[in-house]
């Protein structure tokens, strides 16, 4: 095929048939992870990410390439998953700039739109890194810039073979890829989505979105089958396609139709959701405020009556678990990711509002963290991410929000826990923020989990199964016994200043067992205070600080 021009319709099955080839391969993106431990989740992270944003313009029927493409964006930007993610979704607010105004775009046009997606995305990390996904958008960007093509698909054509070649050059740009022997996994996911929009304008593809198997959407299943009482029967969901501003009121008018509400908006659309005795009352009171798009109604007491029966059903019991609303306004509230059941009790214990379940391979995107947000009255709010690869997304999240959100770039559960520990409701909060950065950077943290394949980092040399002792996030040891090596891990992270060890033990550590462990440092530190906590978090053994 041919292209002089592209307009809505050719964009909508570019990104559709780049979306399901990411999804196909984000397994194959996660393996590329050079780091040997259980999170290798770049591929996941941007398959989920593009999914969300595809999703927002499903069944789209526009003309427009600007319409199609500012949806799109807009879907990346509030269903961005960690740092590849939020990357990603930067890249795609950048073309949809390009696009801006425009029904149908010619080569030099698109041109100019990738690399409006190529200065987005540097712009969005604060000290970009090369032989990443950066190099390889604006190498992508540059060569679509400096070509003289006329037909997009010839133009699309230089665009992924300029992709390809630096994709291939980013282990020289990076050490740890090269000793890897794999290309950056972000820089392959982009490659990928390149590839497949190429794909469907040379093969004239008219793509349709497919789904995630359930085995692919990382839930868990349903727990218990207690029966419980549903005071508000219908889920619904739906889009209003008018000036975010109104979100606020809309969200007081429909306080008293039901519980869970959630109302966020974001320029010209605000989503919503609530449950609800009475859906229609509800979409009466919104389509006063514009058109209703994705309307969706689910029966609760009738689904779970399903789940009673099956155990597949995990959202449903989220669902049904979400706290009302706190009506009277606080001066501070806090929201934290963490994973596990023990971990998340302690955050609850201490106060935090939300707690999201989420870390290690399931970095929860900028909407699940806006929604927690929206559901806060709170003059305040502070947000823990605590993992590295969901701060971005927390800042996205902030950014977007109209209350005043500071984000506390806390890396791990222990500075998090540290940090709403020693938080003091009777400061300011330009106080609060300050000294709460400061105590993150006083704790400590190592870890145990183990080898997910055969590599040497550092000089260490690294089998797939072994046990491995990582501190502030560096394999520091190696061994063949989890406490073994947790032991290690504490003996460097421990000095003259240090007076707490506090040990949070896994889903695969017994209780005995981390007893017998605690008891154990106790004994060889004798002047510190050694506390132990059921985490029952997944992939790490153990999760320790020192303060």
């Amino acid at each position: 095929m041919k292209y002089q021009t592209i307009n809505g319709h050719n964009f909508y099955n570019m990104v559709v048939n780049a979306s399901n080839r990411l999804l196909e391969e984000s397994e194959y993106v996660n393996s590329l992870n050079v780091f040997p431990v259980p999170d290798g989740d770049t591929g996941t992270n941007m398959s989920a990410t593009f999914k969300a944003a595809v999703k927002e313009i499903e069944g789209l029927n526009t003309e427009s390439i600007a319409e199609a493409s500012k949806k799109l964006a807009k879907g990346a930007l509030m269903g961005a998953r960690g740092n590849s993610g939020v990357i990603l979704s930067q890249i795609l607010r950048g073309i949809s700039k390009g696009l801006e105004g425009k029904t149908e775009v010619n080569a030099v046009e698109l041109a100019i739109a990738f690399k409006e997606g190529s200065n987005s995305a540097y712009k969005a990390v604060m000290r970009p890194t090369e032989g990443t996904i950066l190099s390889v958008i604006r190498a992508a960007s540059e060569a679509a810039i400096e070509t003289d093509v006329k037909d997009i698909v010839d133009l699309m054509d230089v665009v992924v073979n300029a992709a390809k070649v630096m994709l291939d050059k980013t282990p020289e740009l990076l050490p740890a890829l090269k000793k890897a022997k794999v290309v950056d996994s972000g820089g392959m996911g982009l490659y990928i989505i390149l590839k497949g929009m190429y794909d469907a304008l040379k093969d004239d593809i008219k793509a349709e979105i497919k789904d995630i198997k359930p085995s692919e959407a990382k839930m868990q299943g349903a727990q218990g089958t207690e029966d419980i009482d549903i005071k508000f029967g219908y889920c619904t969901e739906f889009i209003i396609l008018a000036d975010a501003s109104h979100a606020d009121k809309f969200r007081d008018d429909i306080i008293p139709m039901g519980d869970s509400q959630v109302v966020v908006g974001y320029e010209d659309v605000i989503k919503v959701h609530i449950h609800t005795n009475d859906p229609g009352a509800v979409l009466a009171k919104a389509v006063k405020l514009g058109e209703l798009s994705k309307i969706k109604i689910d029966n609760m007491r009738e689904e779970h009556r399903e789940v009673l029966l099956s155990k597949e059903e995990y959202n449903l019991k989220n669902e049904n678990k979400e706290e009302v609303i706190e009506a009277e306004e606080k001066k501070y509230a806090f929201v934290a990711v963490a994973m596990g059941e023990g971990i998340t009790n302690i955050f609850k214990d201490l106060g935090v509002d939300y707690v999201i379940e989420g870390g290690q391979t399931m970095n929860p995107s900028t909407q699940d963290i806006m929604e927690c947000i929206s559901k806060l009255n709170a003059e305040h709010i502070f947000v823990l991410p605590n993992n590295k690869n969901i701060i971005m997304s927390a800042n996205q999240a902030a950014e977007i929000s109209d209350k005043d959100v500071r984000v506390i770039p806390t890396t791990t559960i222990p500075q998090g826990i540290t940090c709403v520990t020693m938080f003091n409701p009777e400061s300011e909060v330009d106080e609060n923020e300050e000294s709460l950065k400061e105590t993150m950077s006083m704790v400590k943290t190592g870890s145990v989990t183990y080898a997910v394949r055969d590599t040497e980092m550092d000089g260490i040399e690294i089998k797939e199964g072994n046990m491995l002792g990582l501190i502030e996030g560096k394999i520091k040891k190696v061994g063949s016994s989890y406490c073994d090596v947790a032991e290690e891990v504490l003996s460097e992270m421990i000095d003259d200043e240090s007076e707490l060890i506090t040990i949070f033990y896994g889903a695969d550590v017994s209780e005995e067992e981390a007893n017998e462990f605690a008891a154990k440092v106790e004994e060889k530190y004798e002047d510190l205070d050694v506390q132990c906590y059921r985490g029952a978090q997944p992939l790490y053994y153990f999760l320790m600080s020192v303060e």
